[in-house]
């Protein structure tokens, strides 16, 4: 027995080592340029197979084909993809979502490249570079690790990849060459891969497909060391090997044997499914907003041509039409990343596993074979696998609440590897299943009709979640997370709506697929198979069912047409280009072909010119300017597309001085003098839209306070038992120094942060552990430091999102706000993206007034405003106070301060150290 666990252990140490060497490359390669490398298992796998060609094709010797693939292909391998893939996002903001689906395109590449070349059998005859004895595994991977900790931790490199990593463009203004850095982190994280992939190709099967997906996952024990530490990456690789060595020695009987076997013989996955599921999340910077732009309309007569091709295959005949039957099927199941990814926003990686199990179950049923249902007919146990696996979008849905970016993209990964190996791999689950088509449609043309009006129901659905509020709703999480739940939108239940239905959707379309093959085929189904399809939607529209359709049609047609792996390395080759055209293929090719159409594009002669002059009318207002409607002798009107002026200047700096015209006498302590209702002076617009603070003043008032608010960071007090009270009919103030604790207090009273101490107060009913969209819905508006507003709708549609999720439905709510704040012009019909600064200003407060709110929190809403703009606001701002509005106001604008505030608080040290009126705690501060 003893030898038996000894020989066991000797095992698992070799399967920990090699998951060791896996996770040290992820590791340095996320520590170095911050991107979690999908590709590494594909590395590996290219890697193994240029050793094979080396030496068993081209009879090489082993040390010269080893050291020309470890030391000379892999490290190349990393420094090109970091210099013509990944730098140029970096260089771009690094978005997460990009750098993402790059890395995902390189897998994908890899992947097909290889069964391209090398073909997709597997192969048997891989080159031994370390024998089985697990010591000298051990030894490498012991040797890496510490050579990499000594390095970062006490070398002049070490210092400068740290500094990247926390910011890379300040490291570069203190002449760190963040591009070398980078550069060593992808080759030295392609070198582990390769050295994996070799040492590894001997003992498991060598094809494109399995030993990438091998490779990854493994990812486990990286993402249990938080992308961060060697040493435990290390050792839990080591324990999970010999742990998982160890389970086979189990023999259970009875029900569990199954089960017991595959966790055995997938330990590593079930790591990968609790690191991925159950502990923290990867780091912050994969929970950056995605970038978002103004979804661009399909080309005209797009869909027309659309109807037409997928009428065609009606005419073929034999294998064409066999073939054709695959593409509806899979469209569907695009369509279903379309809503959780293009609509929702949200990153999926496990869609593959739902379609599977929509065909495992709708055979199962057809078969009689579910447990505790009856044997169903070929349509009703489609309907039936579609209501089962519905439900299972929690598995993905839960994690996202919680996750995002790179977090959940690992999630939903380990979602989908678990799905495959634990049902789809299984003998009890899949054997002997076959899946046959509904009754009458069982030729190729009857079934391809019954396809297309399945089709015609998933993209009925699809435009449903497109079009209305709910459309709305998910545009705007998709846009600003933040922002529409403070818009009020119920951000958690909306993202397991989408999975839900992304899983109904994939159930759907897996079913048809299977129904189409005439069996159920595991490996339609696997993880690698569900990254492809992710590729494919993202880089040809994400947000676009006909971009979905088309990835269909090429997925399928370029399969059945060419050598397998043709499609997954144009697909791979499209999503690597994400890194050079942020906005996609589409975006690129229709700027190519508007620099073209420059060269030809015709000019007027200087008398056409002069002619045009004369007869132009004058500019009445360019579409999103502010005119308010202000009487006599009131400013001037402020343009939304003045030069941005600088957001902020720190408090203890003198107030800046205003160039333009003066800004009205108003005594500091207070705003002014009432004005009577209804009269446009109010807010500089007409009495309507003053209508809308009315309307929000008819319920009594309510103040909201705080009460020894108290908050730590680690060893850190960013808030020190603070009481603030923010009363109705008045305008408070904070102000103080960076650090000082004003951003906590906001957040703390938005809901975005809840104190370790204290207690927030709405008219008494305490809101501590309320979410932001909770508070939203009991009359908490606040806009953001940063502009929170949704680029892809357009301004009536960012406001009707308020309007809609607000504390009172009023139906004129979303006029009155656009009348009030001057965007009840042509700017109303404009998207968002690309708006001036000043107009998306005006748009994220009109739509936190749209919800007729009782308690408005303001951060920083002078910053990128003009003299001319921060005037009209402060005329706006007072008029909702005078109305009974309560308004909280974190500024660095002290100018708009001293107008504005009746009360001002000064923090310092997470305290509040001195509070008054404006007058005199402005004048104290300032020595006046």
């Amino acid at each position: 027995m003893s030898s038996l666990t000894y020989d066991l252990t000797l095992a698992g140490l070799s399967v920990g080592s090699a998951a060791a060497l896996t996770g040290i490359g992820l590791i340095v390669t996320y520590r170095a340029t911050g991107v979690l490398n999908f590709a590494h298992g594909a590395i590996a796998m290219v890697c193994a197979y240029l050793l094979r060609q080396f030496t068993v094709e081209w009879g090489w010797p082993l040390a010269l084909g080893a050291s020309v693939t470890l030391l000379l292909v892999a490290p190349a391998i990393g420094m090109t993809l970091e210099r013509f893939v990944f730098r140029p996002s970096a260089l771009l903001g690094g978005d997460p979502a990009q750098t993402l689906v790059a890395s995902i395109g390189v897998f994908v590449l890899l992947v097909g490249g290889a069964a391209l070349v090398w073909g997709t059998g597997a192969r048997a005859d891989a080159p031994t570079l370390v024998s089985a004895d697990p010591w000298g595994q051990l030894a490498v991977a012991a040797l890496l690790a510490a050579g990499v900790g000594a390095v970062t931790r006490w070398t002049r490199f070490g210092t400068e990849l740290r500094a990247v990593v926390d910011d890379r463009p300040l490291a570069v203004l203190g002449g760190i060459d963040a591009d070398r850095v980078a550069a060593a982190g992808w080759a030295f994280g392609s070198f582990t891969a390769g050295l994996t992939g070799v040492l590894l190709a001997p003992y498991v099967r060598l094809d494109p497909y399995g030993l990438p997906l091998l490779v990854m996952e493994v990812m486990a024990v990286a993402v249990a060391a938080r992308m961060r530490s060697l040493p435990v990456a290390v050792v839990v690789a080591l324990g999970i090997g010999v742990a998982q060595s160890q389970l086979t020695r189990l023999h259970p009987s009875g029900w569990a044997e199954p089960l017991l076997q595959a966790v055995g013989a997938n330990l590593f996955v079930v790591a990968l499914l609790v690191a991925a599921l159950v502990l923290p999340g990867i780091g912050t910077r994969d929970a950056l907003p995605r970038t978002a732009k103004a979804r661009v309309p399909a080309p005209s007569g797009a869909w027309a041509v659309a109807v037409v091709l997928f009428l065609l295959p009606l005419g073929f005949a034999g294998s064409d039409l066999h073939t054709s039957v695959q593409v509806p099927a899979l469209g569907v199941v695009l369509l279903s990343l379309v809503v959780v990814t293009g609509r929702g926003g949200q990153i999926s990686l496990g869609q593959a596993a739902y379609a599977g199990l929509g065909a495992l179950f709708t055979a199962l049923l057809a078969a009689g074979r579910f447990p505790g249902l009856p044997r169903l007919p070929g349509l009703a146990a489609l309907a039936v696998a579609v209501l089962l696996v519905a439900p299972l979008g929690l598995l993905t849905g839960w994690p996202a609440i919680k996750r995002h970016g790179l977090a959940l993209a690992v999630a939903t990964f380990a979602v989908g590897v678990g799905v495959s190996r634990f049902v789809f791999a299984q003998p009890y689950a899949v054997a002997g299943l076959s899946l046959d088509r509904p009754a009458g449609f069982g030729g190729d043309r009857a079934y391809y009709v019954l396809e297309l009006v399945l089709l015609a129901v998933a993209l009925l659905a699809a435009h449903t979640l497109r079009r209305g509020r709910t459309g709305r709703a998910l545009a705007a999480m998709r846009d600003h997370e933040a922002g529409a739940s403070a818009a009020g939108i119920r951000v958690p239940a909306l993202k397991l709506t989408a999975f839900v239905a992304g899983a109904a959707l994939a159930a759907l379309g897996g079913g048809m697929l299977g129904m189409g093959l005439r069996a159920f085929d595991a490996t339609a189904y696997d993880p690698v198979r569900g990254l492809l399809w992710f590729a494919a939607v993202v880089v040809l529209g994400a947000d676009s069912v006909l971009g979905a359709l088309v990835a269909a049609a090429l997925l399928v047609g370029l399969d059945a047409g060419a050598r397998g792996g043709v499609a997954a390395a144009l697909i791979g080759l499209l999503a690597v280009l994400v890194g050079r055209f942020p906005e996609g293929p589409y975006e690129a090719l229709r700027t190519a072909m508007s620099r073209l159409r420059l060269h030809r594009r015709a000019t007027l002669t200087p008398l056409g010119a002069r002619v045009r002059r004369h007869l132009r009318p004058a500019d009445a207002g360019r579409p999103g300017e502010f005119v308010p409607r202000a009487p006599t002798g009131a400013v001037a009107p402020a343009t939304a597309d003045r030069p941005q002026m600088p957001a902020a200047h720190p408090v203890a700096a003198e107030p800046p001085r205003r160039s333009g015209p003066p800004v009205p006498a108003v005594s500091p302590g207070r705003p002014g003098p009432p004005v009577p209702a209804g009269s446009p002076s109010r807010y500089g617009a007409t009495g309507a839209a003053a209508e809308a603070a009315r309307r929000a003043a008819r319920t009594p008032p309510r103040p909201l306070t705080a009460r020894g608010l108290h908050v730590a960071y680690g060893g850190f007090t960013a808030l020190d038992g603070v009481f603030l009270d923010i009363p109705p009919g008045r305008v408070t103030a904070v102000v103080g120094p960076n650090g000082a604790g004003k951003s906590t207090l906001f957040h703390c009273l938005a809901g975005t942060l809840r104190p370790s101490d204290g207690h927030v107060l709405l008219g008494g009913r305490d809101i501590t552990r309320l979410a932001a969209h909770a508070r939203t819905r009991l009359g908490i508006a606040r806009t953001f430091q940063e502009l929170a507003v949704f680029p892809s709708l357009t301004v009536a549609e960012n406001v009707r999102v308020g309007a809609e999720q607000g504390r009172i439905a009023d139906p004129g709510a979303v006029e009155r706000a656009l009348r009030l704040l001057g965007l009840d012009g042509p700017v109303r019909s404009l998207p968002a993206a690309g708006l001036p600064t000043g107009t998306l200003r005006r748009v994220e407060l009109a739509r936190a007034l749209a919800g007729s709110p009782k308690v408005l929190l303001l951060d920083e809403p002078a910053a990128g405003l003009d003299t001319g703009e921060v005037t009209a606001l402060a005329r706006v701002l007072r008029a909702l106070a005078a109305d009974g509005m309560a308004l909280l106001v974190v500024e660095h604008d002290l100018d708009l301060v001293a107008d504005l505030a009746h009360t001002v608080h000064v923090m310092a040290a997470g305290r509040i150290v001195t509070s008054g009126p404006a007058d005199r705690v402005l004048d104290t501060r300032t020595g006046g």
